[in-house]
């Protein structure tokens, strides 16, 4: 025999309130519509839910045990519609997010870090991959959003591209480099040191060829190569190696780690910015994480801005 739950709901009121006409108030509905649902009910079943000339109404046994589970259908069905606010607002769920190693790393694991604190239900899923890449996980829908930096002019017809960081590179060595102790020094002197590269697929590799060759720097010694960048920071810390990094990922480290050098260098024209497939709908959590990006990189754009006004950058 097949009840109506929704009935069973309604029983549990009813014997929770003491009465047909509380039930009905507690519920939002008329008192008649409750006494036809309970007749109805005891029809089916064969057997009253309540014994007759009571008041307060007295359920049966039947009644009560049945009011129990309508109890837990109540409590259930209130769950369910939590659980569903939750995600309709972007309040839980999950994300699947990508991007370039160095900026995961260096910069926005931080922030994730912060999303997490004032969204706890909200799942992160991380990987990485370069732009080319992250344009294949977005397209088969194995990402919901790429964080890398690109040139608008290489952004496909197919998606969107949101910038959220101006492009910075800086030359970056160890707090207790000799160089970030010196007043004065040419360009020349930075070829002088050992060179740490990223991976032969990071935009990064190009930039700081170019850099050393804007300097007249064509051959040049490589001490490490390939490494992560928490790998990248240990070996700068504990060397006299140099190495190219984006500004943001070196503003985001402890002060007593790595330093950027005030030189003047060109910057690409690339930006840091986030991407996602126009074919495919943002889910709300993935809606609320693209606001917290954004937010928290205005600050981070604007604290950047204002530790350059402080700094002498030689040319």
């Amino acid at each position: 025999m097949l009840i109506d739950p929704r009935h069973l709901h309604i029983l549990a009121a009813i014997v929770d309130s003491g009465g047909l006409s509380e039930g009905a108030r507690s519920l939002g509905k008329s008192q008649p519509s409750l006494s036809r649902i309970v007749s109805n009910l005891e029809a089916r079943l064969g057997e009253p839910l309540f014994v007759k000339g009571r008041r307060p109404l007295e359920p049966t046994e039947l009644g009560a045990k049945l009011a129990v589970e309508g109890r837990a259908i109540g409590l259930a069905t209130q769950t369910a519609q939590e659980i569903a606010a939750q995600f309709s607002t972007g309040h839980a769920g999950s994300i699947r997010v990508a991007g370039t190693p160095i900026f995961m790393d260096g910069v926005i694991s931080t922030i994730i870090a912060g999303f997490q604190d004032a969204y706890p239900e909200l799942r992160i899923d991380q990987s990485y991959g370069y732009p080319d890449e992250l344009i294949d996980a977005l397209r088969a829908g194995t990402i919901n959003i790429g964080i890398c930096p690109m040139e608008f002019a290489d952004v496909p017809d197919d998606m969107d591209f949101q910038r959220i960081l101006k492009g910075r590179n800086v030359i970056a060595c160890g707090a207790a480099h000799p160089l970030t102790r010196s007043k004065s020094f040419r360009l020349e002197d930075i070829s002088e040191y050992p060179w740490i590269t990223q991976p032969a697929g990071s935009p990064l590799f190009q930039d700081l060829r170019d850099v050393l060759a804007s300097i007249g720097v064509s051959d040049f010694k490589v001490s490490y190569s390939g490494g992560t960048l928490s790998s990248i920071i240990n070996v700068l810390a504990g060397s006299k190696a140099l190495t190219v990094l984006p500004f943001s990922v070196v503003y985001m480290q402890p002060k007593n780690t790595i330093h950027a050098l005030p030189i003047r260098i060109e910057h690409p024209k690339r930006e840091l910015g986030l991407l996602w497939s126009k074919e495919k709908d943002h889910l709300p959590a993935a809606r609320q994480f693209i606001r917290h990006l954004t937010k928290q990189f205005d600050g981070v754009s604007q604290a950047i801005a204002e530790r350059q006004r402080q700094e002498i950058w030689r040319e």
